[in-house]
């Protein structure tokens, strides 16, 4: 018999720009394989900076979508771009709670959902899903993704307290959580102790192969006279994807004679802070190699990965945590990795672990300078390393949806 799931999502069609939304999308497409019809609660597009019509496209057809009553406080409730504190706890979508209350009080009503699944990065979801937990009796999952309160995330006092308190009620009331990366389980359990280890379950981000528009074939290399092509996708964090070092290799390079702009060509897709980065690679005389490109839709920068020649990750150690979630389509992409990340972080372990051996720390100018010529060179002559078929299979959003089906199950049981 198929069990009902509440699912408490801020990232969903139609969002654009945010990664987080196919985490999400992927489970609620992959649980009625597993046993588990969802109905999504998430909030009125008004709520989002950006949207894409087409992307609810992307929605399963039979997928219910339930949308509650939420403002965006900086752009709808501030007053000569100022708004009270208060309206931003834990986060400036702090409207949404008591609408997404009410309306989930009036599906588990009509729904009896067996479970109430919620995910983060936005708090507020969070906070949603304990009101559900308290109010209803129902089993609650919690989706952390990426750790909550850090050491230095998020800034400000009252939302550091905000962020504390919603992660305390998290770990006291939720019956399971799930996080994205053994960094995260560790950083929970050292905080929380031997219960939070137990009840807590990594789920990897993953890839969805059916969202790419072809499979990807063979890693070619570039022909003769055309410069290699490399590829970042997605946003670049000034703090914890922080460009400059790479910047300053290549511009390095370039001065050397070993770098030039009919050797290279690197694409930063979507970085979030193009006209800054651009003014950066203008001063440093490395503009004719670096090129700074909006976004575009979902499958066509899928589709931009199979094309390029070599992929890149910039990853500083201070997330070290943390995962890109973009990294699994690289996987699946099967094109040449460049992981300019710490070795010891979960992001360079994994890569480590799958063979890619193109690693060095992304705060180090020197050592990028170093192996940059060389990951051409091997892409040029064929030679990179690339991971196994069978073990990047294993990370695919399939698979981490019957692993969430399966943590369902024993709630239901």
């Amino acid at each position: 018999m198929t069990k009902q799931v509440l699912f408490i999502a801020f990232h969903f069609p139609p969002i654009q720009g945010s990664s987080g939304v196919h985490r999400s999308l992927a489970f609620t497409k992959y649980l009625p394989a597993c046993g588990w019809q969802p109905t999504v609660l998430t909030v009125h597009p008004r709520a989002y900076e950006s949207v894409r019509e087409e992307n609810l496209r992307l929605l399963p057809p039979t997928l219910r979508v339930e949308r509650a009553f939420a403002l965006d406080a900086n752009r709808h409730l501030a007053i000569a771009g100022r708004y009270p504190d208060f309206l931003a706890l834990p986060d400036k979508w702090q409207s949404w709670i008591v609408g997404g209350v009410l309306r989930g009080l009036a599906l588990c009503r009509e729904l009896k959902p067996a479970a109430i699944v919620s995910t983060y990065p936005i708090a507020s979801a969070h906070v949603i899903g304990y009101a559900l937990r308290r109010l209803t009796g129902i089993p609650w999952l919690a989706d952390f993704r990426d750790p909550m309160l850090q050491n230095d995330f998020p800034h400000g006092a009252a939302v550091r307290r905000a962020f504390g308190w919603v992660e305390r009620r998290v770990f006291a009331h939720a019956d399971a959580v799930t996080v994205t990366t053994d960094g995260a389980r560790r950083f929970y359990g050292d905080r929380y102790g031997a219960a939070a280890t137990r009840k807590t379950t990594v789920i990897p981000n993953g890839f969805d192969p059916e969202m790419f528009p072809a499979p990807p074939g063979p890693a070619v290399p570039p022909p003769a006279g055309r410069p290699v092509k490399l590829l970042h996708s997605g946003l670049l964090y000034q703090d914890d994807r922080n460009p400059d070092p790479f910047f300053a290799a290549i511009a390095a390079s370039k001065r050397d004679g070993a770098l030039d702009a009919g050797r290279l060509q690197v694409t930063l897709r979507a970085s979030g802070n193009d006209d800054d980065y651009r003014a950066r690679t203008v001063r440093l005389g490395i503009d004719d190699i670096v090129h700074l490109e909006p976004p575009r839709p979902y499958q066509e920068a899928l589709q931009e990965m199979l094309d390029s020649d070599g992929l890149l990750i910039f990853q500083s150690s201070g997330v070290n945590k943390q995962i890109p979630a973009k990294l699994y389509e690289y996987l699946y992409a099967r094109r040449p990795i460049l992981g300019l990340t710490d070795p010891d972080g979960d992001t360079g372990r994994l890569l480590a672990e799958l063979g890619i051996d193109m690693l060095t720390r992304l705060e180090d100018e020197a050592a990028i300078r170093a192996m940059l010529p060389a990951f051409i060179d091997q892409i040029r002559a064929g030679t990179v390393r690339l991971p196994p078929a069978a073990a990047v299979e294993k990370l695919s959003r399939r698979s981490g949806t019957e692993e969430l089906a399966r943590l369902l199950d024993d709630f239901a049981a």
